[in-house]
């Protein structure tokens, strides 16, 4: 194992925690978050989501079936760093490529093992999700004190511009497929790409600064905003966007697309203590009265006392009763916070790509 203390994370507020150096050997700073998945690391590194963040898997053993090419959500790792319990070196199954140390270390992300990870969860649990650095050369407190010092809070931060494309392209494009989709890219996993296409979608990729008149210009069926991280407030161009796009034509949103198109419509969000991380998050269905068991990954929600009347909440999240879902009444426009597309996670949710598909089809008829 070598040296147990050749790696250390340090908190915001000076909770510190010694470990060993796994992947890249470096310095790294973010936020703090914790995840309770016991799989799916791979889609979680690789979620634009987690930019800027430092990721905790709350299962003590990651990296057991490997890395493979195949189920990578973007281009690159987004997460700022990784923090784990114990590291699976040689892994088993018959897709993987190589181990997950071994791809941190090839993509260069640091990361920390080693540590009591469940210890790490409860203090964020009680304290909140909260700046952290990672160094496996600088062991030294008061020095990484004075780093971590410099690095800004989540709150206000745009980094959806960190992660959106440069340029609008086409996905797959499929001849035969019905429904021309505009899909604006605030972070986009390429699952939700995957089921669009699969549901019928010609989508066509527009980076986040997109105007409505360029929108209007491609004179799609229907808009899809994405998910994407950072603090949903701070994108003033897409809520700017939305705005002028409502009513006009049919909106489906997820995550941080669901916070941008809540916005538009006149409502508030704020950042949750510790946000929702993970694969077994419990929401109703305030229509159907199902209970969906849903994958998450957000620090910021709506805030349900602020919906204008014209907005009905449609979901709503078991644990904390925070807003999960909306849809319009005057308008072809909804959304839910959690992740419908999954990958990683269970497929209870996938009928809301249908129900986007609906919406496209009636405003055709009319």
């Amino acid at each position: 194992m070598g040296n147990p203390r050749t790696a250390v994370l340090l908190l915001k507020d000076g909770r510190f925690f010694c470990g060993k150096n796994f992947g890249a050997k470096g310095e790294t700073t973010g936020e703090v978050c914790f995840n309770t998945g016991m799989s799916g690391y791979q889609e979680i590194l690789t979620d634009p989501s987690y930019c800027k963040q430092i990721v905790t898997m709350t299962a003590p053993h990651i990296g057991n079936y490997g890395v493979n090419p195949d189920d990578i959500e973007s281009d690159k790792i987004q997460v700022a760093g990784f923090v784990i319990k114990e590291e699976t070196s040689i892994p088993s199954n018959w897709r993987s490529t190589q181990s997950i140390g071994d791809y941190l270390q090839e993509k260069h992300i640091v990361g920390i093992s080693c540590i009591d990870t469940r210890a790490l969860t409860r203090h964020i649990r009680e304290n909140g999700a909260m700046n952290g650095i990672i160094s496996a050369i600088d062991s030294d407190l008061e020095s990484l004190k004075k780093k971590l010092a410099k690095v800004p809070d989540m709150i206000g931060l745009d980094l959806v511009q960190e992660v959106s494309c440069k340029e609008n392209y086409q996905y797959n494009n499929n001849g035969t497929n019905k429904y021309k989709v505009a899909a604006l890219d605030y972070g986009i996993k390429m699952n939700i790409l995957r089921l669009l296409e699969s549901n019928n979608c010609n989508v066509t990729v527009f980076p986040a600064q997109t105007t409505a008149a360029e929108i209007f210009e491609f004179n799609p069926d229907g808009v899809f905003l994405s998910n994407g991280p950072g603090d949903p407030a701070a994108v003033t161009y897409g809520i700017g966007m939305v705005k002028d796009v409502l009513g006009k034509k049919p909106i489906f949103g997820i995550c941080l697309g669901h916070q941008i198109l809540a916005l538009a419509l006149g409502a508030k969000t704020f950042k949750l203590t510790f946000g929702h991380r993970g694969l077994n998050h419990p929401v109703k269905n305030l229509e159907s009265g199902a209970v969906e068991i849903t994958s998450q990954n957000h620090g910021f929600a709506v805030d349900l006392d602020s919906l204008p009347e014209n907005i009905i909440p449609t979901h709503v999240n078991l644990n904390d009763n925070t807003s999960e879902g909306i849809r319009c009444k005057d308008v072809p426009a909804f959304s839910v916070q959690y992740h419908p597309e999954s990958s990683p996670g269970p497929h209870d949710s996938r009928y809301l790509f249908r129900q986007f598909i609906s919406m496209m089809e009636d405003a055709k008829k009319n």
